[in-house]
């Protein structure tokens, strides 16, 4: 957890078979909170410009569109998919280490 800023996210790959899934972290007030990457408007990922967060660290940012999502509930509260969340992703903190499901 200590290699995430606060407030800060990181992307991940979860390979399952032949099948690799894109998720991310957000690390904020001291919680962490797992996503799929992709946007409930689009299907594309979160990501396309290095960062998740908004400059203020406040919200989640769509790069493709800028939409903007709450980081503890995942809910989109502007742009064309107010109303609709993201996918969560199960994590846990162990020891201060960050884990995926």
């Amino acid at each position: 957890m200590a290699e995430i800023a606060d407030p800060g996210a990181k992307q991940f790959h979860y390979r399952v078979e032949e099948s690799i899934f894109q998720g991310f972290v957000i690390h904020r007030a001291g919680e962490i909170f797992g996503y799929v990457d992709r946007c409930p408007h689009t299907g594309l990922p979160l990501e396309l410009f290095g960062r998740y967060l908004t400059s203020q660290g406040d919200l989640i940012i769509c790069s493709s569109h800028g939409a903007l999502f709450k980081p503890k509930t995942g809910l989109c509260v502007a742009g064309p998919c107010a109303g609709r969340s993201l996918w969560p992703w199960p994590v846990t903190v162990d020891d201060g280490d960050v884990y995926t499901a």
